[in-house]
């Protein structure tokens, strides 16, 4: 029977890529707190990119975050509005009674 000499070494590489493939991107409120006090607590990021198992660049923008603005919690998105405010409901009302024959 023939054994291979990167057979244990293969199964390695394989678990470590599983695992950094699994990386989370985003924390949460709870993680992003956990990490701020091990950084305050003088551990260096790179220990605590392992602790949490999350990019490097992740903690660096966390970090940089906390000590500009003395806040954790995550940064509301810039994406569409979900409501229209008042001003745009009567301009829709309004443009809507002017062209009758357009649609929404």
């Amino acid at each position: 029977m023939l054994q291979f000499a990167g057979s244990d070494s293969s199964s390695e590489f394989e678990t470590a890529k599983a695992k950094s493939m699994s990386r989370r991107i985003h924390l949460y409120d709870e993680m992003r707190w956990r990490a701020v006090g091990m950084l305050q607590a003088g551990a260096r990021q790179s220990a605590v990119v392992r602790e949490l198992n999350v990019h490097r660049s992740v903690i660096h923008r966390l970090w940089n975050h906390y000590q500009r603005d003395q806040n954790a919690s995550r940064r509301r998105g810039s994406g569409r509005r979900t409501i229209t405010i008042t001003a745009d409901d009567r301009y829709l009302l309004q443009y809507a009674r002017r062209r009758k024959t357009l649609t929404a």
